[in-house]
Formats: structure tokens, sequence, C-alpha cells
């Protein structure tokens, strides 16, 4: 026995000694733990992988999805199907479908995306806003499982992503000068600029017919300002002279030397140094982001030159209000005082903007008080009555024009983009009458009208001469619109840049002329007690009317030209489209 145990410890000794024995234990000890920890890595590594395809299919059937907004779900069924996903079921809303082994689950959800970065990024996808412009693809399967799936339960692989195609279009409200009345427009820029400008009506013609690439604009206001700008955001965030701006426009690439050098002639004149906020002229909405010199592919950002300029003008003007005397330049008128008050777009408002559905710009609101004499021919009336002056006090108010962008569609691709503008031109309301108060130029203030000195006669009878009897008097009409009309533009209209009219009525008849047809006149006889001079009147009004009526043509050519210059129109909005792109899809979550 105790030889036994001696042999038995000697053994023990030996095997604890022995290190290559110790290795052999323990190896096959952890041997079967090893075993299953890679079984464990490999099934967690090949999870791993096929999440990350999973992801990348996810991404790409958003992507095509919102690159195809009116057929979503063939789009996604059609992506995964053809990158090897097998069994694809769609979820329908209100619906639960549990993946099984082969099948993958998608949810379709379209809805609407804004960037705007006011917008908390949870809250940028709105699912089933519409206009749609993004969707949000939500994809389930089960993965392939090796060792483990007898251990544990299989994890459901669950991948998500959205995407968003927002199309834009560069588009303006305004009016357009069909005719070009060069001293008007060179009294009306050099009361708005300070300074004396004298153009040539082939200059102002030339700028009519020119555009302006923008944002070749922006890059040459860059370097007017000295701006060190990473992107047009910084360049829109400064402020610029109009005589700065008027630089930049003369040297973007492409523009006639006419029009160049008439550019530079304003801006030599120009003597204003109030700096216009440059995001007031220009809305780049998500082509600011851009670096300076970049262009998007697809979209053509140009503007009318007469009308960035006189845009550019109004806006540089700080008092809002100007005042032209015209003189006898007016044939038939004589003393003619026009005072204009401009005043601004509404608020995040820009007279040309680049930017998607639900974009609205605005023109401003103007007032014009024309005050001039007629010219009297014939003054004897008979019967002792002799028409010595006659006058016309207009006054017009134009509200503000506007058109909002309500869609971009693309069927079929880019040469089936589509635009639709919804167009209100601004109501119009024109008084024969003396305005009262101070607060002309003042637009949260209404004017008030009273009669007004219309004509003065002399009346002789008999043995009684009276040198002075005013005829006074007042009239009133108004243009009025119910609501906005949409207007559609195709491809072709687009690239050929084509304006459209949208108008409260069609205005037929001579705007003055239907002042004049309403004007109710009487007489006061300046104090003379006891005398009644009412039945002059019949003979009177006819005179005082066709004197009137002599001048209305003129007088609404002037207006027009005004309203035009500074981009409104009584009764109507010119609306043109100059750019839009169906934009790329891509991933925005």
């Amino acid at each position: 026995m105790r030889q036994f145990l001696q042999r038995v410890g000697r053994t023990g000794r030996r095997i604890v000694g022995d290190r290559r024995a110790n290795f052999a234990v323990m190896t096959a000890l952890s041997a079967p733990f090893a075993l299953a920890l890679a079984a464990f890595a490999v099934d967690e590594g090949s999870i791993y992988t096929e999440r990350r395809n999973a992801q990348a299919m996810t991404d790409l059937a958003a992507i095509t999805a919102a690159s195809n907004i009116t057929d979503i779900q063939n789009a996604v069924v059609t992506t995964l199907t053809d990158n090897g996903m097998p069994g694809i079921i769609v979820q329908t809303p209100g619906q639960t479908v549990v993946p099984a082994v082969g099948q993958t689950v998608v949810s379709i959800t379209p809805g609407q995306y804004s960037a705007a970065s006011a917008v908390g990024v949870g809250q940028r996808f709105q699912a089933g806003v519409t206009p749609y412009n993004a969707v949000h693809v939500s994809l389930r399967k089960l993965p392939q499982r090796f060792f483990a799936a007898s251990v544990i339960p299989t994890p459901v692989i669950r991948t998500e992503a959205t995407a968003s195609m927002t199309p834009m279009a560069t588009f303006a409200v305004g009016s357009r000068l069909l005719s070009v009345n060069g001293g008007i427009l060179n009294a009306l820029l050099s009361g708005l600029l300070g300074g004396n400008i004298s153009l040539s009506v082939m200059d102002y013609n030339a700028l009519v017919s020119a555009d302006i690439d923008v944002l070749s604009f922006m890059s040459a206001l860059s370097t007017q300002l000295n701006l060190t700008a990473a992107s047009y955001s910084d360049v829109l965030a400064s402020k610029a002279t109009i005589g700065q701006i008027a630089t930049a426009m003369a040297s973007v690439p492409g523009l006639d030397g006419t029009s160049a050098l008439a550019l530079q002639a304003i801006a030599a004149k120009a003597t204003s140094t109030v700096k216009i906020p440059l995001n007031t002229l220009v809305d780049l909405g998500g082509v600011s982001t851009l670096a300076v010199g970049q262009k998007p592919p697809g979209l053509g950002v140009t503007a009318s030159a007469i009308s960035m300029l006189t845009a550019a003008a109004v806006l540089a003007n700080g008092t809002n209000q100007v005042t032209l005397n015209l003189g006898a330049t007016i044939p038939g008128l004589t003393a003619t005082t026009l005072t204009i008050a401009i005043g601004e777009p509404m608020q995040f408002s820009p007279w040309l903007a680049i930017n998607q559905v639900g974009t609205t710009i605005r023109t401003a609101q103007t007032r014009i008080k024309l005050s001039a004499s007629v010219t009297v021919g014939t003054s004897n009336l008979g019967g002792g009555i002799s028409l010595l002056a006659v006058n016309l006090p207009l006054n017009v108010e134009v509200a503000y024009a506007q058109a909002q962008l309500t869609g971009i569609s693309c069927p079929s691709g880019p040469s089936s983009i589509s635009v639709s503008i919804a167009a209100q031109p601004g109501i119009a309301a024109l008084h024969l009458a003396n305005t009262t108060g101070t607060g002309f130029a003042n637009f949260a203030l209404p004017q008030s009208f009273t009669d007004a000195e219309i004509a003065d006669v002399s009346l002789k009878l008999l043995l009684l001469n009276i040198p002075l009897l005013q005829i006074m008097g007042s009239a009133a009409t108004a243009i009025t619109n119910n609501g906005p009309q949409t207007l559609t533009f195709n491809a072709t209209e687009i690239a050929n840049k084509t304006t459209k009219t949208v108008s409260t009525r069609n205005i037929t008849q001579s705007l003055t002329s239907s002042l004049i047809s309403n004007l109710s006149l009487s007489v006061n006889a300046l104090g003379i007690l006891g005398l009644d001079v009412t039945g002059l009147l019949s003979t009177v009004t006819p005179a005082v009317v066709g004197v009137l009526n002599g001048v209305t043509q003129p007088v609404d050519n002037l207006l027009y030209n005004v309203l035009s210059a500074l981009g409104v129109s009584v009764g109507s909005a010119d609306i043109r489209v100059t750019g839009a792109t169906c934009g790329r899809s891509v991933l925005v979550q």
C-alpha cells in the first residue's frame, strides 16, 4: 500500500511538472468554449455584413423612390428585387407583417421634407404632407444564421432611410417694359438714385432685352465688395450700394456692350450711399449653399437686367418717396408734378426667388400723385362763361401683386418639367380728388380724399362780373380681384423665358377716362351771398370733361411707364419662370 501511494505521488508530480501535459489538458478543457465563441463570431460577422448590405439597399430604394415620386412602391420593390433582396412584402399602413426566413418586409411612406434650419431634425420629414418631395423607407428581415440559431433567438435586421428630391425654379413677378420712354426712366432713376441719369432710348432698350446670369452677378459682386465669401449665402448676408450693384451687373460675362456701358454710366452717376441688404433683392434658396462660382446643374438662373436695376434702385431709395417735376413734357399738360411713394415687399419676400414649392414673392405697394394743369383750348363757352383753367389731381394706389410657386413636376424626366405659379395681381384704386393728411408714404395708414378744384371759370352777366368761380369735384374707381390665378409653364416656355400675365379684369378703356365719366362737379361761389350759379354746370361740365378727355391717353401712358419701371402694374401682374430643374434625389435622414 505504501509503495502504491508512493508511485501515485511520483506520477502526479511528473504530470504537474510536465508542461506539455498541462497545455493539452487546458486545450481540451477550453476547446468547446472556443468553438462556441467562433460560431457566435461567424454569425455576428454575417449579421453585421447583412445589416450593412440591407442599409445600402434601403438607401438606394429611398433615393430611387424619391426620384419617382408618383410611383414610389414600384420603384422600391424593383430596386430591392434587382439587388437580390428575397421575398419582398410591402406592409401597408395599419398592417403588421412579421418577417420570416426568406422574406423582406418594407414600409414606404411619402411625405414632405424641409431642410430649413429652424425646423428640428426629427421634424423635417412630415409623413403624408403634400406636395410630396420625399420618401421614407423602412426594411425588416431575418438574417442568415449558421451556428447560433439553436442557442439564441435570431435578431431582426431593421434599417430605414429618407430621401428627398427638391425641384427648384427661378421666377419673378413684376411688369415688363413693352415700350420705353427714356425721359420718364431717366427722371425716375435720377430721383431714386440721387444722380443725374441721362441714358438714351437705345440704352434702355438694350437693358430691357438683356438677361443677367444671377450667380455670375453674385460672384462679381463678391469681388466688388472684397468679400472672402465661401458660399453665395455669405454674399447674400452682406449689403451693397446701387453703384456697386450696377458695376457688378456690368461685369457679368455675356452681357452686350451697350448694356454694359449703360450700367457703368448709371454706376458712375448714382450718388445714393444707402446699402441694400442683398437678401431682399434675391433669394437663392438651396442654391445659396454652393460655393461662389459654382452653378447647379440643369438650372438656369437669369433675370431681366432692367428689372433687377429698377428693383435695386427702389430698395436703395431710403425715403421711399420721389418727386418728379415733369413740366410740360406730357402733351396737353403744363406744370406737371409726379410724386411717387414706394412701399417695401412684405418681409422675407424678395424680388427674385430661386426656391422650391411654397415660395412666395411680391411686388412693392405703390402710390402715385399726379398734379397737373390741363391746357385749355377755347375758353369762351358762351353766355358770359369763360373756362380759365382745368386741373388734374390724379391719385393711384396699387397694392402689391404676388406669385407663389405651387408645383414642379417631372413625370418623365427633365424634358417634361412643368412649373405652376399661383399669381394674384395687385388691386388698384384711382381717385380724382385731393388727399388729406401727411401720410402719403406711410402705407400703414389709408389715404382719405376730398373734393378737389377741377376747374376755374369766370362769369359775366350784364353789369355783374365774377372773375373766379371754382368748380369742385371728385371721382373714384377701383380694380379688384377675388383670388389667385394659376399659370403653368412647360419646358419650352421656361427655356424661352415666356412672360404670362394675370389681370383683375380686361381693361379695354382708358383708366383716366373711366374716372372722368364718374366725375361729380359742384360750384363754389367763393362766398358771394345770394348768388345761384349752379345752373352754369350744364355749360361748364361738358367743356371740362372734354378738356380732361383730351389728355387721358398721355396720362395713361405716363402711369403705365412709371409703374412698369417700378415693377408693378394697374390690375395685372407679369410672371416669368427663367429656369427650373427636377433636382437630384439625395439622402436626408
